[in-house]
């Protein structure tokens, strides 16, 4: 197994092809006054979900450059990834009139109006890690390079099979922009090596245990598979126990992001490769597009950020810098 391969962002337009505008969305343009006018020093950071290391090492990153620009940040999430459950927290947030929000929407399409109403309110709306189908609304988008790290995660999986064989993908829900731009990088490359045998994707619905009953009843039916891999943080961790469950043997398993018990898993040798995104660098970013918004600065409509692939292997260099936090 290669020890390290670091990626950097790919052509912005790659993951994020922007829907065309719909007439109702106001303008990224839009030169209305940020809610509250010129004294809010508010930024309102809304997660995917709460708990999730992932957004918990963005929100440092987000609180960082927030302090050191000289604005408050508040923090929600949701207790899953739903738009039925992060509407309402959107909503409450219009309501106060921050200047800002940085929000990872849940849903392509449930979150287009929630947040297209946000900004005529006047709040300055970023787009970090996920997206909408129509994000003109939006100041700025920031995430990851999806399709890379899915290409990458089949990368890792050949590098410790290259005999082939068949390979499966758990991810999370159909219709959430980062997770589909990762399993069509994986996928892509899996259907150009006639050595695998692509099995498919299967929705865990960010939920571990069924993702582990999902990877354990893949294993009765196809007890020969040689890697999956997991789109997220809680795919990977219910990837990882459902091979422990069906006894599992010689399985690659490669997860997106890299939480504690990722990396505990990788120490372990349950799972054998890690796809760290960069939060901190994202939640960073978006503070900044959000004050260059505020403030009449440039605004960058769109940011790609790398990753790392991590192993047993560089745990003790890179690979552990980039892990993730589960507090600042």
């Amino acid at each position: 197994m290669r020890n390290t391969i670091k990626l950097t962002a790919i052509t912005a337009g790659a993951a994020l092809a922007l829907a065309a505008c719909s007439t109702g969305a106001p303008s990224a343009e839009d030169t209305t006054a940020a809610a509250g006018g010129s004294d809010n020093k508010n930024i309102a950071f809304v997660q995917g979900v709460a708990g999730d290391e992932f957004y918990i090492t963005m929100e440092c990153g987000i609180k960082e450059k927030a302090a050191e620009l000289g604005y408050t940040v508040t923090t929600q999430g949701p207790q899953k990834f739903d738009p039925t459950l992060q509407k309402p927290i959107v909503d409450s947030v219009t309501a106060s009139k921050p200047a800002a929000m940085l929000i990872a929407p849940t849903d392509v399409e449930a979150m287009q109006a929630p947040l297209e109403q946000a900004a005529a309110a006047g709040i300055k709306v970023v787009l970090v890690d996920t997206t909408v189908n129509d994000p003109s609304f939006a100041v700025s988008q920031i995430s990851s390079d999806n399709v890379g790290g899915g290409a990458a995660a089949f990368d890792a999986i050949k590098a410790a099979k290259p005999a082939g064989g068949k390979v499966l993908v758990i991810s999370t829900d159909p219709g959430i922009s980062t997770v589909d731009a990762r399993v069509k990088g994986f996928e892509d490359a899996v259907k150009a090596d006639s050595a695998y045998t692509y099995l498919g994707v299967q929705y865990s619905h960010n939920d571990p245990a069924t993702a582990a009953n999902l990877v354990s009843a893949a294993l009765q039916k196809d007890p020969d598979i040689v890697g999956i891999f997991a789109t997220n943080l809680f795919s990977a961790e219910g990837s990882a126990t459902g091979v422990r469950q069906a006894g599992g043997k010689d399985i690659t398993i490669v997860g997106f992001d890299a939480g504690p018990n990722q990396i505990k898993a990788l120490e372990d040798g349950t799972v054998q490769a890690l796809v760290a995104q960069q939060p901190a660098t994202i939640g960073s970013d978006g503070v900044e597009q959000a004050d260059a918004s505020l403030t009449g600065g440039t605004v960058t409509p769109t940011i790609q950020t790398g990753f790392t692939i991590i192993t047993k292997d560089n745990l003790s260099g890179e690979g552990g810098d980039a892990a993730y936090k589960s507090s600042c």
